[in-house]
């Protein structure tokens, strides 16, 4: 009897071979800036925990004290009987803190996309979408049945191209972008996309996942940023990254809202956000809308590490954020990078393809608020040693 999964073997033996087999690391402590993997204290620069929530006191009282009214789980779907108070007020908050008319929450960013994009167009419509989106929009477009049509990086005058050609052949027309673009760092230029998707009568989309209390006034995200409040029809969000939680969020227009909860199918055939994660969702607003030094420490850590990165001989690429490429295009030469980083208590991944394309592989650093300035100055001393070892940097 021939073993019917030996493909899987195959294809698992090259990933090894070839260098693109994730090895995922484990670790034996909360998120922060320092972790300790596989019994070893590192410094961290890989997670999106960008404001340093994910263990802050706040959220983790929050959470707590949540549990011992609510429980933990929500028991339900939201549309039977798993939605509390909690979840209401959650979206009444994330609606006034976007500046939007409402706001629907759901299990992760990744579903709020795959909830939203089939609920808006279908087979006899159009997507237009950055080449570069997430690959929850690539799959929440093809769930859609809709015909998809790619423009090139954040080039506006491609966009309109490709919906100039497209013209007569569909019924309703979405444009979907990324907001920052979590490989390279850098954003989209929304104000000019927005311009040209109105000019077309099409719908808005943006996924803020890495722009949410990064862009904008104390970290309202993209639209913020560009002040385009009421002309963007959706802002596609999550709580696992610069709010230290876990959870989606589509805030926008009050219409599309209202249709995501009668026909979001994540919304309508999942359990909701367990009770602490609500809890502590809403504990991160609480401090996002009180102050905003928490952003401009992000931004200020940022601006140290990559000014510093650049003057050791380092190419960041093209960021505009404190997503930080360390661009190295072997993908061998970038997984050396980082086992050697994490020799120096250094945890900063290498990405390859299929994450990144091939030849441009990288190390991303991701700067957080938590980030000490001792702390960025080992890093860079352990870039600067590493570098000489393998022949990059100055």
């Amino acid at each position: 009897m021939t073993d019917k999964l030996a493909w899987i073997d195959e294809e698992l033996k090259t990933l090894k071979e070839t260098g693109f087999y994730n090895n995922i690391p484990t670790m034996d402590s909360a998120q922060g800036p320092s972790v300790i993997i596989n019994g070893k204290q590192v410094l961290n620069f890989c997670a999106n925990n960008y404001l340093g929530l994910a263990n802050h006191p706040r959220l983790v009282k929050a959470a707590t004290e949540a549990m011992q009214k609510y429980g933990v789980g929500p028991g339900a779907v939201r549309s039977i009987a798993g939605t509390m108070d909690l979840h209401i007020q959650l979206e009444k908050r994330m609606a006034a803190f976007k500046r939007v008319e409402d706001a629907i929450t759901f299990q992760s960013g990744f579903t709020a996309n795959g909830a939203t994009i089939p609920a808006l167009v279908g087979k006899e419509d159009a997507i237009f979408s950055d080449e570069l989106n997430h690959a929850s929009i690539i799959d929440g477009s093809r769930l859609s049945g809709a015909k998809i049509h790619r423009f090139k990086h954040t080039d506006v005058a491609d966009f309109e191209r490709v919906v100039q050609e497209a013209q007569g052949t569909y019924r309703r027309g979405l444009m979907i972008t990324d907001g920052v673009f979590s490989m390279d760092g850098d954003y989209a230029p929304l104000d000019k996309l927005v311009e040209v998707a109105k000019k077309y009568d099409l719908m808005t989309m943006v996924d803020d996942a890495h722009g949410e209390g990064v862009l904008g006034e104390g970290g309202r995200g993209i639209v913020d940023h560009f002040k385009l409040h009421g002309q963007v029809d959706v802002e596609v969000g999550t709580f696992s990254k610069a709010f230290g939680v876990v959870g989606g969020v589509v805030a926008g227009n009050a219409k599309i809202v209202e249709w995501l909860r009668q026909r979001g199918r994540p919304f309508l055939f999942s359990s909701a956000v367990t009770v602490p994660d609500v809890a502590a969702c809403l504990a991160s607003v609480d401090l996002l809308e009180e102050s905003t030094e928490l952003v401009d420490r992000l931004w200020a850590n940022a601006r140290f590490f990559q000014k510093e990165m650049r003057n050791l001989g380092f190419d960041t690429g093209l960021t505009q954020t404190p997503i930080t490429p360390v661009m190295l295009g072997d993908v061998q030469l970038a997984r050396e990078f980082s086992r050697k980083l994490f020799d120096e208590g250094i945890f900063a991944g290498a990405l390859g393809f299929p994450t990144v394309p091939k030849g441009k592989a990288r190390i991303r650093v991701m700067i957080s608020a938590a980030h000490s300035q001792d702390q960025l100055e080992q890093a860079l001393d352990a870039f600067e040693r590493v570098g000489k070892q393998l022949g990059k940097g100055a």
